[in-house]
């Protein structure tokens, strides 16, 4: 994660099915859950000193919604790691968004879009 992101939030209707989702999907990434509460759960490196991606239910206590054109996109350190990420995603029902491969965003830029149950919309994506 970039030293200027402390965290990022995104909202979840339903923890456990969260939690399905974000153990196996960012796993690939090298993100572990790093912390459980009763409305939210925390996931970042095994070295970071915190979680710097939460799901949460709404603190609000109104449904979560998604952010239309919001999207994290996460560092991984391979190709292997997105495809095993878009992979991962789908077998905890997340939906494609787009397939593992080379974006026109440069030379290098290799990337796959998920969103999770939510709706949420996230991508892996792997530079080099």
């Amino acid at each position: 994660m970039a030293e200027t992101l402390l965290y990022l939030t995104l909202g979840t209707n339903d923890l456990d099915r969260a939690a399905r989702f974000y153990d196996a999907a960012l796993a690939p990434l090298g993100l572990i859950r790093r912390a459980t509460e009763r409305t939210e759960i925390g996931y970042g490196l095994p070295g970071d000193r915190r979680a710097r991606i939460w799901v949460t239910l709404p603190f609000d206590g109104h449904p979560a919604t998604v952010g239309n054109g919001s999207m994290p996109a996460l560092v991984a350190p391979d190709q292997a790691a997105v495809k095993a990420f878009h992979a991962a995603a789908l077998a905890q029902g997340g939906t494609d968004e787009g397939a593992p491969g080379y974006r026109p965003h440069g030379p290098a830029f290799y990337a796959a879009y998920v969103r999770d149950p939510d709706g949420n919309k996230l991508s892996a994506v792997h530079e080099g």
